[in-house]
């Protein structure tokens, strides 16, 4: 995959986990540890989503965290790409019958990308964000 220069600048990331079992998040921080080194290329994740281009969520979206999801993912500035990691937020995975879920991340927020797997690994979670910034460009650029 080409990443064209229309992105001229850094691809910062927030991550928000909806309730999910923590094997996503796993994966996500051996994602940015030295081994794969995103930071290398300007992925970054940040702490606040009114700094960010991409939000990253894992997990499916639990009664208390479904109006929590809607606040920040309004918080991010246009143009924004959300990115869903994992099995769990795709379909509510080992808890899809579970009283206490509001449902899949696609039915609380738009996604953008989806990153299948249980957990997905690193190298799968780095095309996610690839594919996400490839689609951010195209926003960018005044595509859909």
């Amino acid at each position: 995959m080409k990443i064209s220069k229309a992105f001229s600048r850094s691809l910062w990331a927030f991550h928000f986990n909806a309730g999910s079992c923590n094997g996503c998040e796993i994966e996500i921080v051996a994602t940015i540890t030295p081994r794969y080194d995103p930071e290398r290329f300007g992925i970054k994740l940040v702490g606040s989503p009114k700094h960010t281009d991409l939000l990253i969520v894992t997990g499916p979206v639990t009664k208390k965290m479904g109006p929590v999801l809607r606040r920040v993912y309004d918080q991010i500035p246009d143009p924004k790409v959300v990115l869903c990691v994992g099995t769990c937020g795709q379909s509510g995975g080992v808890f899809y019958d579970s009283y206490n879920l509001e449902g899949p991340i696609d039915e609380i927020i738009p996604v953008d990308v989806y990153v299948p797997g249980c957990a997905p690994r690193p190298e799968a979670i780095i095309h996610g964000v690839v594919t996400a910034l490839q689609k951010l460009e195209r926003l960018e650029g005044g595509e859909k």
